[in-house]
């Protein structure tokens, strides 16, 4: 229904952003990928996929049509829901998923939290083909930003993650890698949790 929304930047956070146009604020759910990109931009436009639900409407921002594309492709499987796609869009870049899945690396995709041998299988078995003729799938870089722990803990605790383990993590994380950014954090983390 919806295609996408171009304006201003609101509110950023790790696992949201909210993008006000024409007076109206709207919430926008965001992979990891999706934050590094939009980390330091004022105005943006955002791609959206909406996700109706008996007891809500959500709406999923995406930083490019591609990245949207493969949420699309991931929620198509049976047993993944929407939350769980964007958490392999936070724990693995687009072309990551589909590189894995194109060459059956059930490994890589089980390293993703909520993601265990025989979802990933099924992920393989039922995208292989369809992803192995996307080409256009493009590789979400990472940018570098000055951000906290608490930052990382926050969205890990906003992701679903109970705090009391998040933050076990997050400090043998940091106190390993002082210099690390947010989206390291967080990546990091997602693979230990």
């Amino acid at each position: 229904m919806f295609e996408y929304i171009k304006g201003e930047l609101v509110d950023l956070t790790p696992t949201s952003v909210v993008v006000e146009t024409n007076g109206i604020g709207y919430y926008l759910n965001i992979s990891l990928n999706t934050y590094s990109k939009l980390s330091g931009h004022k105005n943006a436009q955002v791609y959206l996929h909406q996700v109706v639900r008996e007891d809500a409407h959500l709406l999923f921002g995406f930083i490019d049509a591609s990245e949207r594309s493969v949420f699309r492709h991931l929620i198509s499987v049976s047993g993944v829901g929407a939350n769980t796609a964007r958490m392999m869009l936070s724990s693995l870049t687009p072309s990551e998923i589909q590189t894995a899945i194109v060459s059956s690396n059930v490994k890589t995709l089980q390293g993703v939290k909520g993601i265990g041998a025989k979802s990933a299988q099924r992920l393989i078995i039922e995208l292989k083909d369809k992803l192995g003729k996307d080409t256009d799938i493009a590789d979400i870089s990472f940018s570098q930003n000055n951000t906290t722990k608490d930052e990382a803990l926050s969205a890990l605790v906003m992701l679903g993650f109970a705090k009391n383990s998040v933050t076990k993590v997050i400090d043998k994380l940091f106190a390993a890698n002082p210099s690390a950014s947010v989206e390291d954090l967080i990546k990091l983390a997602l693979k230990q949790l």
